[in-house]
């Protein structure tokens, strides 16, 4: 018997597929598909927390660049160009400090976008029934069930 995927909810095996404690035989399925779920809280909530986290990612750089720029044209005006510089120059190596900061709010917004936008359901066609096995807004963890599930099909038809 080869286990195709397992975690702690899910077992694709080369002779079954067990959900939340239900097995079905992977011989009595003739069908595999999915399809999009209604959307859920948490999704929306995934979804809006993105957007947050990109506009305040987004806002710093936006607010340094009108600072430049109003630094710029003050300077301008005054003729006075070394304090603009050394500000210039000490808020860059202030950026350049904060940057491996960054890799905290990006690895979250990594994982976000891995995590998907809705929700996904794998349905198996047994014995003559429609049966949806899984519905899930983990999108990474829906696309290794669902190629585990295919691969186990039609490893299964291979040998029938």
């Amino acid at each position: 018997m080869a286990i195709y995927y397992q975690d702690d909810a899910v077992q694709v095996t080369s002779e079954s597929i067990r959900v939340s404690g239900h097995t079905i035989t992977l011989a009595d399925v003739t069908y595999v598909w999915h399809a999009r779920g209604p959307t859920t809280l948490a999704v929306r909530g995934r979804v809006i927390g993105r957007g947050v986290l990109v506009l305040l990612l987004s806002l710093p750089p936006l607010v340094a660049l009108i600072c430049v720029v109003s630094l710029a044209w003050s300077a301008q005006d005054r003729g006075n160009w070394t304090l603009a510089l050394i500000v210039l120059a000490a808020c860059a190596i202030g950026a350049l400090a904060l940057v491996p900061f960054l890799e905290v709010p990006l690895g979250w917004l990594d994982r976000s976008y891995e995590r998907g936008n809705r929700v996904n359901e794998l349905w198996v066609q047994h014995h003559g029934r429609e049966v949806m096995l899984l519905s899930t807004p983990d999108a990474l963890r829906f696309g290794q069930i669902y190629r585990a599930v295919q691969r186990a099909v039609e490893q299964q038809g291979d040998r029938g």
